[in-house]
């Protein structure tokens, strides 16, 4: 897969990224895959006054958030050769490098040009790959992402922390897959994964749900992470909000 997006490309639309220099080198040590990632050493540090006054933005993707260890612990296990995966909210890139790692061509994506940036750093840096990035906004995607649309697997961690990027995402997933393709998304038990998973339900998808206890660095959410697997509808192009009734297959109790 080609890059369609990079940071040198000021004609997309791609912000030009901030400098972030200070930066950390955290070891991830996963089933047969051992890598060290950079991450900026303070996140608060890099906390944008204009652009939380102008739409409430944080750098989360400055931190290696529990559910993208997870999320990264899964993909180590899978074997995903000649698949095509895109990760929404990709930060510093653990998951989609560990799925480069495993075989597949990878898009990684994400709001903040700096987590571009970081993203293919690392990927250069732990794993000599080339890994292709693009910006992308959830409520206005661009045209050359879902230019490369279907995807196989869809992939992101910790999006769910507002309920306006349940509601955006449920939009979008729709755009990105086909009857065949798999969405797997990792959550600290955030309330407003509801935004997300219950209109796409509506629509038909199917959708487990499982728990996994992390071992290790945890947040303020604690060590238990949901693993939500959703499939589209059979019944149309990804099967769009607002179609008929679906199925929730839940592996552990709400």
């Amino acid at each position: 897969m080609t890059t369609p997006l990079n940071n040198a490309d000021r004609s997309s639309g791609t912000p030009i990224p901030k400098l972030v220099t200070d930066l950390r080198l955290t070891p991830v040590r996963l089933p047969d895959l051992d890598l060290t990632v950079a991450v900026p050493r303070s996140a608060e540090e890099l906390i944008d006054e204009t652009e939380y006054a102008d739409n409430e933005r944080l750098p989360y993707w400055a931190e290696l958030w529990p559910s993208g260890r997870v999320l990264a612990e899964l993909l180590a296990k899978r074997d995903l050769g000649n698949m095509r995966v895109i990760e929404l909210g990709c930060g510093v890139g653990l998951p989609s490098i560990v799925a480069t790692a495993r075989g597949a061509s990878v898009l990684a994506t994400d709001w903040y040009a700096e987590a571009l940036v970081a993203a293919r750093g690392n990927a250069r840096f732990t794993l000599c790959a080339d890994l292709s990035v693009a910006h992308l906004d959830w409520l206005d995607p661009s045209p050359a992402v879902l230019e490369l649309a279907p995807f196989d697997l869809v992939i992101g961690a910790d999006l769910l922390y507002e309920q306006r990027n349940g509601d955006a995402l449920a939009r979008l997933l729709p755009r990105l897959v086909t009857p065949a393709s798999e969405v797997i998304v990792t959550d600290p038990r955030r309330p407003h994964a509801s935004a997300l998973i219950d209109p796409l339900v509506g629509a038909g998808w199917v959708h487990e749900r499982t728990s996994v206890h992390l071992d290790g660095p945890v947040d303020e959410s604690g060590p238990e992470i949901h693993v939500h697997t959703l499939t589209p509808s059979s019944t149309g192009p990804g099967g769009a909000p607002g179609g008929a009734s679906g199925i929730v297959g839940e592996a552990d109790p709400p």
